[in-house]
């Protein structure tokens, strides 16, 4: 995987449409269904930390996790200005190590979609389950199969914000449902414009190969939603919603 160097300069300025308030509340809405109000709360592949602090402010003792240093830089400076008190730590997701259990985890856009090994998503989930108290909950979405096979796809896209230019080309692996993803970003100094790149793969798995790694890693499915709803996935969904509770 990238160490997103590069995709960290641009990824809050890329994603200002993702809505974080709005996913902290219908992720405080899922836990608050299961009796979880408070208490120490992973945010694994926290990424620049923005669900971080917003469910810092909803009232979680937060641990944001994530494998990339300069995202975390990013975290850091990001929840100081917003005077949140978070622990932020640079580990991979299927090393995760944490000093002592959570009462909740979540893992949010599409993170686990970037490990593009099998034994890589159930390490994940097994490491969950080992720093996660019995009866918590651990709530992540995914990129699905249809997604990845028809609106990713061999598909370019432009962005075109005031920081930054960006093309993002996708190849399609059709075998393994793995798109390789290529960013280019240009941005203007002294009446040019740089070009700096990232790439990295997002892989889709099947929504009963993701529950069965889920139970042999200890957890029981509570719900399977259409992103942002409470109700299941419709068969063009293009990103669904796991809720699984450790027993």
């Amino acid at each position: 995987m990238s160490g997103y160097g590069n995709f960290s300069n641009f990824y809050d300025a890329l994603t200002e449409n993702v809505g974080y308030s709005e996913r902290c509340e219908y992720i405080c809405s899922l836990l608050h269904g299961h009796g979880i109000d408070g208490g120490l709360l992973l945010d694994l592949a926290c990424g620049t930390g923005s669900m971080s602090v917003e469910l810092s402010r909803a009232g979680f003792d937060v641990i944001g996790v994530d494998a990339s240093a300069a995202m975390l830089c990013e975290a850091q400076n990001k929840a100081s200005a917003a005077k949140q008190d978070i622990l932020f730590l640079c580990q991979r997701m299927q090393e995760l190590d944490l000093y002592g259990t959570v009462r909740a985890a979540v893992c949010t856009l599409d993170s686990i979609n970037h490990l593009i090994r099998e034994e890589d998503v159930r390490e994940t989930f097994r490491r969950v389950s080992l720093f996660l108290e019995p009866g918590g909950v651990f709530i992540f979405d995914v990129n699905t199969v249809y997604k990845h096979k028809h609106i990713l796809a061999d598909n370019v896209f432009v962005y075109d914000t005031d920081e930054v230019y960006c093309v993002w080309q996708n190849r399609l692996r059709e075998k393994t449902d793995t798109v390789e993803i290529t960013l280019d970003f240009f941005t203007p100094e002294n009446g040019v414009y740089r070009r700096s790149s990232e790439s990295f793969c997002e892989r889709a798995y099947e929504t009963d190969k993701i529950a069965r790694w889920l139970s042999d890693a200890g957890f029981s499915v509570a719900g399977i939603y259409g992103e942002m709803t409470m109700s299941e996935p419709q068969k063009d969904a293009q990103r669904v919603v796991f809720v699984a509770v450790k027993q």
